[in-house]
């Protein structure tokens, strides 16, 4: 049986997020202070980040930490972004 992890629907709704703001990996990398290759792995679940990452990742998307983890946990139940 594989493990579940959480770093590929975390990076899913990420990508989502960004894509939904219009900001390309790059531009979006700057604005987390992040490098663009970081982005990308964390977008295709290949890397796990620390809740600082998260922080700053998700403050760059508009959102707080409860916010974006109230959004993967309707994600991952299948429900709607907003009730």
């Amino acid at each position: 049986m594989a493990k579940r992890t959480l770093a590929k629907p975390v990076g899913a709704l990420i990508r989502q997020l960004r894509r939904e703001q219009g900001l390309s990996q790059e531009e979006f990398a700057d604005r987390c202070g992040l490098h663009r290759t970081y982005i990308g792995a964390i977008e295709r679940g290949e890397k796990t980040i620390t809740i600082e990452t998260a922080a700053k990742i998700v403050s760059a998307l508009g959102l707080s930490l409860s916010a974006f983890f109230l959004l993967l946990e309707r994600q991952e139940a299948g429900l709607p972004k907003a009730s």
